[in-house]
């Protein structure tokens, strides 16, 4: 009889990790198959159009496999991977490094939601999120399976891929895009950022990019709205000077192609190229412009004849070679536009109370003015560079905005413009909010706003309160069904908060002198033993930092 019992107590044990291995492997499964599905989706969509303009074509080049080709390359193309034709009239083989930017938005896209899918385990609202490492994992290794034979595939064709970009880019993107959707499935934790920011900016300036309360810092949000303004308004350009030569837009598609199916190829390769002309146009507006070739620039002081050009229509709007007139001269509206959006956001967010400081000194807010416009550099010097690149060798070996130029230009523009508009809205702010505390209170008492005002002029700090954080509301799932919010389903209980390990405690997390755990706040990360052995099964169990602002909570 001992030896029955010892025999089954033996046996007990691999069932349960057999039967935990059973719960986990389904989770990794459908991460690999979303990953493969999110690529499988982005080649057919490509593969689709490259095969309706190829039967609608009534001179093909090739057969269906070359067709194929194009939609594989392409497809890689979409990835920032560079192309490289070899068949050219030289011998030598030519690069197209030029990236259409709406097409990255497809597979960024994919990527994000099938990340994201999967993260939440599943469409019913009591699914268990999946553990984060294995969510972002079972995706990237899902999509580069795919990407994998499809780099190999394009290959064989006229239009090649380079090995080089395709190794970087293709995974670059995957990792990154497919960790912003289980990111976004846990409910956008800032533990993540706050490792990353404190990583590489000192920490005066780290409440500037994100807020105590997770959201995006006043900087941030400046930055965020001047490259808007820029890029917005370098389509307006854009579209104002396609209007200004619309006959000879018009007549680019005539000289280019034949036939309703020609122009349509033509009308599509304009459409994904509309992002890039934007950005140039607004480089155009900084100053350094754009280059059509080594040594054929295109600046508001004047253009340089650019080489033989084929007449594409997004072409027709570049300026006549020449020097530049007071007409041209008018794009530098444009950066004084973004440099006083920028100006505002900050100023405005100097005297609103938010953040580690309730109102700001005037030499903080000229400083925080600065950096949003140096943020605003970075973005605009990454979108040039994506936005440019090489058509082919020797002439055609430079094409687009150098990026180094237009983030400097951004920075000195929106710098000086952000600082000057900071100030005085935050002045502005100051005088009316001082006159409404005065008159509210009466002559002789002050209330709170008047005395915020006058600390601020004074240089103190007022501590505000902790803002509350947003509750996710329900989105739709692949296929149009009600997916469930991000923090609705139990997490895993071996895994709580996404890819990193709970953050390391520097003694003050958000800004205001609270760290985690202290009498009087929720602990963000409680540990495994701190809760109920009915914790996993149901959200009353489990203990979050927003439900103790809840009314009516009460604690387990």
């Amino acid at each position: 009889m001992a030896g029955v019992i010892q025999t089954t107590v033996r046996r007990s044990m691999p069932a349960s990790l057999l039967l935990r291995v059973r719960h986990r492997s389904p989770g990794l499964a459908s991460c690999l198959v979303g990953g493969a599905l999110a690529a499988g989706l982005g080649l057919a969509v490509f593969t689709v159009l490259v095969t309706l303009l190829w039967v609608s074509s009534p001179y093909p080049d090739s057969g269906p496999g070359g067709a194929l080709h194009i939609a594989a390359s392409l497809w890689l193309l979409a990835h920032g991977a560079e192309l490289v034709r070899v068949d050219t009239l030289s011998g030598a083989p030519a690069p197209m490094g030029v990236l259409p930017l709406l097409l990255v938005a497809l597979p960024v896209w994919l990527l994000h939601r099938a990340a994201r899918d999967t993260a939440e385990g599943g469409a019913r609202a009591d699914a268990r999120l999946v553990p984060g490492r294995t969510a972002w994992a079972g995706v990237v290794l899902g999509y580069l399976a795919v990407a994998a034979p499809a780099a190999l595939y394009a290959a064989g064709g006229a239009l090649r891929p380079s090995w080089t970009g395709t190794v970087t880019c293709v995974p670059l993107v995957a990792v990154v895009a497919a960790g912003a959707g289980v990111w976004t499935a846990y409910g956008r934790p800032s533990g993540p950022l706050e490792q990353v920011l404190g990583a590489v900016l000192p920490r005066g300036v780290r409440h500037l990019v994100l807020g105590p309360d997770g959201r995006p810092g006043v900087a941030a949000r400046a930055a965020a709205a001047g490259a808007t303004v820029l890029v917005a308004g370098g389509a307006v350009l854009l579209t104002v000077s396609l209007g200004l030569h619309a006959g000879e837009t018009r007549r680019a598609f005539g000289r280019l192609t034949e036939g309703w199916s020609g122009w349509a190829a033509v009308l599509l390769l304009c459409v994904t190229l509309l992002p890039n002309a934007a950005v140039w146009a607004a480089a155009y507006a900084l100053g350094p412009g754009f280059l059509l070739g080594a040594g054929a620039s295109v600046t508001p002081l004047g253009a340089q004849a650019a080489p033989l050009l084929p007449p594409f229509p997004l072409l027709a709007a570049v300026p006549d070679p020449g020097a530049g007139t007071a007409l041209h001269g008018a794009v530098a509206a444009l950066p004084l536009t973004a440099g006083v959006v920028v100006g505002w956001f900050v100023g405005r967010g100097a005297v609103t109370g938010k953040g580690r400081f309730g109102v700001w000194a005037a030499g903080r807010t000229a400083g925080a003015a600065a950096f949003a416009a140096g943020l605003s550099g970075v973005l605009l010097a990454l979108l040039a560079g994506l936005a440019g690149g090489p058509l082919g060798t020797a002439a055609l070996a430079r094409f687009g905005p150098v990026w180094w130029q237009v983030g400097l230009a951004t920075a000195a523009w929106l710098g000086l413009t952000a600082a000057a508009t900071a100030l005085t809205v935050r002045a502005w702010r100051l005088r009316r909010t001082h006159g409404r505390g005065d008159r509210r209170h009466g002559p002789g008492r002050a209330g709170r706003a008047g005395r915020a005002a006058r600390a601020g002029r004074a240089g103190r700090v007022v501590a505000p309160p902790r803002p509350a954080r947003r509750m996710p509301r329900p989105r739709r799932g692949w296929f149009g069904g009600r997916k469930p919010g991000r923090n609705a389903a139990p997490v895993a209980e071996d895994e709580p908060y996404l890819l990193l390990d709970h953050d390391a405690d520097d003694g003050d997390h958000d800004g205001l002198g609270n760290t985690p755990g202290a009498p009087g706040l929720p602990d963000p990360f409680p540990s495994d033993d701190a809760l109920s052995p009915t914790a996993h099964n149901s959200r009353a169990g489990r203990r979050y930092p927003e439900d103790a602002e809840r009314p009516g909570f009460k604690e387990a």
